[in-house]
């Protein structure tokens, strides 16, 4: 399929499908393959930083591109449709790099399973004709793990991330001074030995998700990590008991109906 495309954009964000869906582009086109890592306030640093060196593994022809969803009024509202918003920025911006260096097509990651999650960022991609090479031969998010360990990906069983701004309901408009303290406070705790976890931004509350069998490391570092974020402005941090699980903050809009 991608050396039928003959040449092809790859939106890179470095998480396992994206990594697999590059390294497959480069190995069928070498470089007409050409990889693009977005860099916002709803992105940490530390991830644009990872993507940048998981692509030089695999081919030095990557761009790093600056999207501003942050100021588009309808994007920072934070409705349902706010991934929306924020996929059309980032396609936008791919769709004149595409145009200007004579690229036919531009593809994202998106694995079998997302297409059963809601997602409102597909509409974007379906209006702007981005391809989804993974989903389209119903590749899942565990057959890809498997073969990007097969073929020594750096990452394959790295875990889910999501932009900064689904830590935040939906209806509770998005500020630059509320993500850059989620990422604060992942980054914190994350450096405790914590691999995954969700700082979901509540008002004044920080509900802590990790996996379960983080949850005594969390209790372990109590007091470490409330005062931490405390200093970031919350006055209550409370800890999910239930764990860690993608799309959690989705629960929210099937309860309020949107």
């Amino acid at each position: 399929m991608l050396q039928k495309m003959g040449s092809i954009l790859v939106a890179y964000s470095g998480g396992v499908d994206s990594t697999f869906l590059l390294k497959a582009s480069v190995d069928a086109l070498g470089d007409r393959a050409l990889a693009v890592i977005a860099e916002s306030e709803t992105y940490p640093e530390r991830e644009v930083k990872e993507a940048v060196r998981t692509a030089k593994r695999m081919n030095d022809a990557f761009l790093v591109i600056e999207t501003e969803e942050i100021k588009d009024k309808k994007f920072i509202r934070n409705n349902k449709d706010r991934c929306y918003w924020c996929k059309q920025e980032l396609f936008s911006r791919m769709k004149l790099i595409a145009k200007k260096r004579n690229i036919s097509f531009i593809a994202d990651g998106t694995n079998y399973d997302d297409l059963s999650d809601f997602r409102p960022g597909s509409k974007a991609a379906d209006e702007l004709n981005i391809k989804r090479p993974l989903a389209e031969l119903k590749f899942t998010k565990d057959g890809i793990r498997k073969l990007s360990k097969k073929m020594s990906l750096p990452n394959w069983d790295k875990p889910s991330f999501a932009c900064l701004a689904s830590r935040i309901p939906y209806k509770t408009k998005i500020s630059k001074q509320d993500l850059a303290n989620i990422d604060k406070a992942e980054n914190y705790i994350m450096k405790l030995g914590i691999g995954q976890v969700r700082v979901r931004h509540q008002g004044q509350i920080a509900r802590i998700e990790v996996f379960k069998a983080d949850i005594p490391r969390v209790i372990k570092n109590r007091g470490r990590i409330v005062q931490y974020l405390k200093k970031l402005g919350y006055l209550f941090i409370t800890l999910d008991l239930e764990g860690y699980k993608t799309g959690n903050m989705n629960k929210l809009l099937k309860n309020n109906k949107g």
